[in-house]
């Protein structure tokens, strides 16, 4: 079989980090982890082509030569993916899709034309689909009534990616996440049981990695990565001397809820590791919001203190935030603001509350008959969109407290003092020469055209960038790169603040950020 792989192209979100990209001369963030999976448990005597659309595009001759396209998407590549699959059936060739979206939504792309829906966790559902081949089926639906055993799954290929395009490269470790919260679609897809591979699993997929030539970032892609305590902690202590004996190649970042700073341990392992980051779920300062939404994890201690905790043992913090919680009170995106500049998180996450599909949200609003058709960010796809749902207080209040935080938050002086201070905060890691790590051509040219850029160009900013980076320089040279990487990740972030405000205006009609008071006091009337 001549199989065409394809990952749906992008359009610019929060993480898409778009004219980063361009000034340190790549392509793409991370490579799609997914459909590297399921390429790896493709039968040996296929032939594949493989093409991430954001990183290069696919030939006619690509599409001429093969017999069936296989796509993996989310929610924010619908567009393409779609198109994609439309593409595929006016050419007569069969279509296999996965991944998280058609998972969630399995009749857009049915509607579109697929033949075959490879839902849920691969290491099932492929192989249910490759004997449907076997069979000459010409369509099938195939999904997992359990879940699968990680420890099963095969090395990623990849071998198939431009890996010199993407900043930093991906691995899994586990799935599933432990806990409860009402608006996260992570349960409904792989479960409340956290499963993970084993230890020697992941150190032979760095390995792979390794073998390769990679050296640098590497994300680990886990929703949750600490959900399972005690393996992590196997995985952290197999990891360590496997990272000294080859004299620290890759440098970690992560996702995991609130409670890792409760474990001194844990923490204590991963710097040894050589993690220099974790993404966290804070949501919202509010308590209030947080038992609504089921959040309990983050209400059992400070979040302050524990993003202070975080620091100090090393890592940076990187942060996820949500507006438009059932019962907010006025002033949330005020709150969120505040907690920012505290905590001094450079480069916050926030979004307004989306019901995804068969969340506890979404089964709750439905019974509530709160939802609302092709609305929110099932049609946008990306954090910058209205609710999907009638909200408690009025939307207009909501959308420009949203657009007010992100404008506030991503205000250029705003943002590199955030950057700054951030840096400070940070406990140096011994383990680490340099926390975040750019290929010296990569690199020089990402220093040249940020020295240009905001060393000169702007000139709002260009006496604090200078003072700021002296002051690195001369207090933490360790976080040099981190510190530069950061202030080049503001050029991609000054430009989405100016798209999320346009985004709402053209969902609200008006723009927020100039709506009059007696606007504003009409529609809190409705």
């Amino acid at each position: 079989m001549k199989a065409l792989l394809l990952y749906p192209g992008f359009p610019k979100t929060f993480w898409s980090y778009d004219e980063f990209m361009k000034i340190a001369g790549l392509k793409a963030f991370i490579p799609p982890l997914g459909i590297l999976t399921v390429a790896a448990l493709l039968p040996a005597d296929w032939e594949i082509r493989f093409y991430d659309r954001n990183v290069n595009q696919e030939t006619d001759a690509d599409w001429q030569w093969c017999e069936i396209v296989i796509l993996s998407a989310m929610l924010a590549q619908k567009q393409d993916f779609l198109a994609l699959i439309q593409k595929a059936v006016q050419l007569g060739k069969k279509v296999a899709v996965g991944g998280p979206y058609p998972t969630s939504v399995p009749e857009a792309a049915l509607q579109a034309g697929a033949n075959y829906l490879i839902l849920d966790e691969g290491e099932i559902t492929v192989p249910q689909f490759l004997e449907a081949i076997a069979q000459n089926q010409e369509q099938g639906i195939f999904r997992a009534l359990e879940k699968p055993d990680v420890t099963t799954s095969p090395i990623p290929r990849f071998d198939l990616l431009k890996r010199d395009e993407y900043l930093t490269m991906a691995i899994q470790f586990s799935r599933g996440c432990p806990f409860q919260c009402e608006f996260c679609d992570i349960i409904n897809l792989y479960g409340r049981k956290p499963r993970t591979k084993e230890p020697s699993q992941t150190l032979a997929e760095l390995q792979s990695l390794y073998d390769l030539g990679w050296r640098g970032s590497v994300l680990i892609v886990d929703d949750n990565f600490i959900g399972n305590t005690r393996n992590v902690k196997r995985l952290l202590r197999e990891l360590i001397p496997w990272m000294q004996e080859r004299h620290y190649p890759f440098t970690f970042l992560t996702e995991a809820s609130v409670n890792l700073a409760e474990d001194s341990e844990l923490l204590e392992l991963m710097n040894q590791a050589g993690f220099y980051a974790v993404f966290l779920g804070i949501e919202t300062p509010d308590q209030d919001s947080l038992q609504v939404t089921r959040k309990f994890q983050n209400t059992r201690n400070p979040l302050l203190e524990a993003c202070q905790t975080i620091n100090q043992a090393g890592l940076l913090i990187y942060a996820g935030f949500i507006i438009g919680f059932d019962g907010e009170r006025a002033g949330a995106g005020e709150r969120i603001q505040t907690f920012v500049e505290q905590t001094s998180i450079p480069q916050p996450m926030l979004g307004v509350l989306q019901a995804l599909p068969n969340t506890a949200l979404w089964q709750r609003l439905k019974q509530e008959q709160r939802l609302l058709e092709g609305f929110g960010g099932l049609e946008v796809g990306d954090q910058n969109s209205l609710m999907n749902f009638v909200p408690t207080r009025p939307m207009a209040e909501v959308a420009k407290e949203y657009v007010e935080a992100i404008w506030k938050m991503y205000e250029p002086r705003n943002y590199l003092r955030r950057c700054f201070q951030q840096c400070l905060n940070i406990t140096p890691n011994p383990q680490l020469q340099q926390t975040m790590y750019f290929p010296p051509g990569k690199g020089l040219r990402l220093l040249a055209q940020l020295l240009w850029r905001q060393g000169w160009q702007r000139r709002e900013i260009r006496l604090q960038f200078w003072q700021q980076l002296w002051a690195i320089l001369r207090t933490k040279p360790q976080f040099l790169n981190m510190y530069l990487g950061l202030c080049a990740a503001g050029e991609h972030f000054w430009e989405y603040r100016v798209l999320a405000r346009e985004r709402i205006t053209e969902q609200l009609g008006f723009d927020p950020l100039t709506m009059p008071n007696s606007v504003e006091q009409e529609l809190a009337t409705l």
